[in-house]
């Protein structure tokens, strides 16, 4: 039997690389894994040799011990690879294949995923709609940044690339794929941006640079990002984007006004999420800052995409109610202005396709807007560190070493 290494999360800060179970097409039980989905039987999926796997914020949400993550789970729900092993039922998908597999977990059968509404499957997590790899209270599906990992559901879910020589030669493109595009690309498309938009986009890290690329893609006529960190605000800068630096500044709508020549934009994205921090020098963490600051700078009747994660547990919270996901939100504006809030997981089989042809065509350049940097999975843990502390890079995980950089 081969043997697997995965990243696995140790304690608050702390993730190292572990010699794991070599997976089956069986949901085995182990931490995190919902007791009602052990032993759950998966002939409808497949073994993946994993290609690459990417660090993502969300993963780093629960490294920072701010979520109930168990320690001992395998991390990892960006995950590109090749088909090794099928299951029975699989009728479609071929050993040898490369696939994209989409961070949501979805079984393609219930009223939810025939509505393209793939982010909450009802089949999948025995606690709420919707599933992903290697996260908490998903119902226990293991992570993907490791050497081998099980994806159930493999004909309805998997993204075959029609090349494997031309794919190869684009997958830190397509490595983005199973998330970070699509959630990207979901913020743009939530948000309303089209032809002439003026769009905000909160936080450029690798999503909020991902929804900035998509918003150009989209038509927009500018996209304006803010961030705390100037490394990061550089890298929006570097694929045309303008920027605003709200540690030197906490007035949002002045320096829009001085961009834009009024104090609002069309549309805005928060790509940053339940961490988010005051305004100004010296400002602490305030985890409703993005969501009101963003109804104060759209325009009346505008739309607000939300694909920065908020959860309902927060452990490391600074306040009983943000420890429940109760947040000091000015609700009363957004209703005020008649804005359009989406939120939630990207169904990022309702994108995943056409970002796919897009890669491949030229028009999209993702990898080089969120700086994707390849390294090893015994660099991970540094990755993490690196990540942790601001870096304007995504890091892509290269198990076995497939990838020529």
């Amino acid at each position: 039997m081969a043997g697997n290494r995965a990243v696995v999360y140790v304690r608050p800060g702390e993730v190292e690389v572990r010699d794991t179970r070599y997976p089956e097409l069986i949901l085995r039980d182990g931490p995190g894994v919902n007791p009602l989905n052990v032993g759950r039987k998966c002939n409808h999926g497949v073994i993946v040799k994993v290609v690459t796997t990417n660090i993502c914020g969300s993963d780093q949400h629960m490294v920072r011990g701010r979520t109930t993550a168990p320690s001992g789970l395998v991390l990892g729900h960006e995950i590109t690879g090749e088909v090794v092993e099928t299951g029975s039922d699989v009728e479609f998908i071929k050993k040898g294949d490369l696939v994209s597999v989409p961070f949501n977990i979805a079984c393609g059968r219930c009223p939810s995923c025939r509505r393209q509404d793939t982010h909450i499957c009802e089949n999948v997590n025995p606690d709420r709609p919707g599933s992903a790899y290697g996260y908490v209270d998903m119902g226990g599906w293991v992570g993907g940044q490791s050497e081998y990992v099980m994806v159930p559901y493999a004909d309805f879910q998997l993204l075959k690339f029609p090349d494997k020589d031309e794919a190869m030669d684009k997958i830190l493109d397509l490595t983005m794929l199973s998330d970070i595009f699509p959630t990207g690309y979901h913020g743009a498309v939530s948000a309303g941006v089209k032809t002439g938009s003026t769009v905000y986009v909160a936080g450029a890290g690798p999503v909020g640079l991902a929804a900035a690329h998509s918003a150009q893609l989209l038509g927009a006529s500018v996209v304006i990002v803010g961030d705390m960190i100037e490394e990061r605000l550089a890298q929006a800068r570097s694929f045309g984007c303008e920027t605003v630096n709200l540690r030197k500044h906490d007035d949002l709508g002045e320096q829009l006004e001085q961009l834009l020549g009024v104090p609002e934009v069309d549309c805005a994205i928060d790509a940053v999420g339940f961490e988010a921090s005051g305004h100004g020098e010296g400002a602490g963490e305030a985890p409703a800052t993005v969501l009101n600051s963003i109804m104060g700078a759209t325009r009346a009747g505008g739309r607000l995409g939300i694909p920065g994660l908020y959860v309902t547990g927060d452990p490391g919270a600074e306040d009983e109610g943000a420890k429940e996901g109760t947040l000091k939100i000015r609700f009363g504006l957004g209703f005020a202005k008649a804005h359009t809030f989406v939120t939630g997981q990207t169904p990022v089989m309702r994108y995943h396709r056409d970002l796919m042809k897009a890669i491949l065509s030229g028009k999209a350049q993702i990898a080089k807007a969120v700086n994707a940097t390849l390294i090893s999975l015994d660099q991970a843990p540094e990755g993490y560190k690196q990540f942790d502390g601001g870096a304007s890079k995504k890091f892509v995980i290269d198990p076995h070493g497939l990838v020529r950089n």
